[in-house]
C-alpha cells in the first residue's frame, strides 16, 4: 500500500516538474517578446513545451497487479522544447536598426496575451498537483493512524 501512495506522489512530483519547465519557457518567451536579434541572427522565435506520458517504474508485484486490473500508472515529462513555426510579426518602423529596405521589422512571434494565459494554466496545473500530493500524504498518514 505504501508503494501505491508513493507512486501517486511521484506522479504529482513529475507533474509539478513539467509545469515548472513550462513556466520557465513562458518566462523566456515573455522576456524575449521584443528581441529582434538572436545568436542565429533573426528575431526570437517562440518556444513551446511538448509533454509526453511515461509509465511509472514499479516492482514485479505492482506490474503483475496492474496487468490484472488493466491499470498502469502514467506520469509525465517534458519530451522536448520546440520552436513555434508561425511567421514573425512585422511592423513598419524605418528608424529601427533591423528594418529592411521597405522599413519593415521582423518581430518575434510571441503574443504576450497567449503567454499570460499559458502561464496561468501552468500555475493552476502546478497547484492541482500540489493538492494531489497533499491528499496522498493525508491518506498515507490516515493509514498509519489505523496501524496504531
Amino acid at each position: 500500500m505504501a508503494n501505491d501512495l508513493f507512486t501517486s506522489m511521484h506522479i504529482s512530483s513529475a507533474g509539478m516538474s513539467a509545469q515548472r519547465a513550462r513556466m520557465d519557457v513562458v518566462a523566456e518567451n515573455i522576456a524575449n517578446s521584443e528581441s529582434t536579434k538572436t545568436a542565429s541572427g533573426g528575431p526570437y522565435r517562440r518556444s513551446q513545451v511538448v509533454f509526453e506520458t511515461i509509465g511509472v517504474k514499479q516492482d514485479f508485484s505492482h506490474v503483475y497487479s496492474g496487468k490484472l486490473n488493466k491499470a498502469t500508472p502514467q506520469s509525465v515529462r517534458v519530451a522536448e522544447v520546440s520552436k513555434d513555426p508561425s511567421p514573425f510579426n512585422q511592423i513598419y518602423d524605418p528608424a529601427h536598426p533591423d528594418a529592411d529596405a521597405q522599413g519593415m521589422v521582423n518581430m518575434p512571434n510571441v503574443n504576450t496575451i497567449e503567454e499570460m494565459v499559458d502561464m496561468n494554466s501552468a500555475s493552476r496545473s502546478f497547484e492541482a498537483n500540489i493538492t494531489t500530493m497533499d491528499a496522498s500524504k493525508r491518506m498515507f498518514l490516515k493509514a498509519l493512524e489505523l496501524l496504531r
